[in-house]
């Protein structure tokens, strides 16, 4: 399943193609609207998701580095050891993979992942979130492939749970 890792490729050079273009054009925390309820505003995320441990004083940037590194590897392996009827699940780690290393890039070479994607949610207050979290092609990536792997297994799952109600006697 080696010829899914052209997914995980294209993720990683849409990543990383937006976000030079981002830093290039944009100054930091200047929101640009795009749409109601959709800006681009330039920020930098030296934690985890929602900033997680962002304020931790440096150490994180290598673990979650290092964290990245060994999923992406893992997902690799995992990757490769699908079957050809598999195809739903293997886009699905291609995703993760291509948003795991776009993201892991950031980490390395900036210190911080580059985020630019704000969606506001209107019944969500603004004031609980300050600034209001933004996000990037990678961390998009990574949620479709975590759908995609979760709904592959649901799907299996039932088949398997049809499958075992068939075969009783």
């Amino acid at each position: 399943m080696k010829h899914w890792l052209w997914l995980s490729l294209f993720i990683l050079v849409l990543d990383q193609a937006t976000k030079w273009s981002v830093l290039a054009l944009m100054q930091p925390f200047q929101p640009l609207e795009l749409l109601p309820n959709l800006n681009l505003t330039l920020m930098f995320n030296e934690g985890a998701a929602f900033s997680f441990l962002a304020t931790a004083g440096g150490w994180q940037r290598w673990l979650f580095a290092m964290l990245a590194l060994v999923v992406s590897l893992v997902l690799v392996v995992w990757l490769l050891r699908l079957k050809p009827h598999e195809r739903l699940q293997a886009a699905g780690l291609a995703l993760l993979i291509g948003g795991a290393v776009g993201n892991l890039i950031d980490r390395v070479l900036l210190g911080h992942v580059v985020d630019f994607i704000q969606v506001y949610i209107p019944i969500i207050p603004l004031a609980i979130f300050n600034p209001w979290p933004a996000f990037n092609v990678a961390d998009s990536a990574i949620t479709l492939g975590v759908v995609t792997l979760f709904w592959t297994m649901l799907v299996e799952d039932l088949r398997k749970g049809r499958s075992s109600r068939n075969a009783a006697p």
